[in-house]
């Protein structure tokens, strides 16, 4: 999902770096010392998974789990995805140091709407909390899918064919990113159930 450097506008770069300090203003705030492990370990899980990518057109795809991040950290997934994605800029010129305000805005931005306003759901009991564990898991996909798709075509109107083609794209990924977070959310529920509490503040 890293859109690469070189392709947005600077209307767009900095609209996505105004996002960006928004973003971060407020996980900060919902941010204790006491996540800082969490935030660590999650920010390599991400930066790790993120590492196996498919080149499409002006971005990629890649797993990233966002909603795990989301259930887990809550606003704290943002300041956890900006660090990855930087030091991935820095390192492996993956997107860049101009593009990283608007890939942490997709990224980030989609990890909080997506899991944020269905986390409360996750205390249900029974197959309601697995419904909305792999909502938490999918739906970040999709609305970052469809903010690279805007970014893309605000910046160039020629690029919109290949902005379809990355939302198509990332439809199946959006799957097993829900799957993969209903395994975690199980899994976590049963043996470490203090990790999901994050999720809830």
């Amino acid at each position: 999902m890293h859109i690469s450097e070189g392709i947005l506008t600077l209307p767009v770069i900095f609209s996505g770096w105004g996002c960006s300090a928004l973003l971060a203003t407020l996980a900060l705030r919902h941010t204790s010392t006491q996540q800082l492990p969490r935030i660590a370990v999650l920010s390599s899980a991400f930066f790790l998974a993120s590492l196996v990518r498919i080149p499409l057109g002006a971005s990629s795809i890649h797993f990233t789990l966002l909603g795990v991040m989301g259930i887990i950290l809550g606003w704290s997934a943002f300041p956890a995805i900006f660090i990855a994605l930087a030091l991935q800029a820095i390192l492996f010129q993956f997107g860049g140091l101009l593009s990283l305000g608007v890939n942490a805005s997709v990224m980030g931005g989609a990890a909080l709407l997506g899991c944020l306003p269905l986390t409360p759901g996750l205390r249900r009991p029974g197959r309601l909390a697995s419904g909305i564990a792999f909502l938490c898991g999918a739906l970040p996909i999709v609305i970052a899918a469809v903010l690279i798709y805007l970014a893309l075509t605000w910046s160039h109107a020629t690029l919109a064919s290949t902005a379809t083609l990355l939302f198509i794209a990332n439809l199946p990924l959006a799957l097993l990113e829900g799957g993969i977070t209903l395994f975690a959310f199980l899994f976590l529920k049963r043996v470490a159930p203090e990790l999901l509490t994050g999720s809830f503040r």
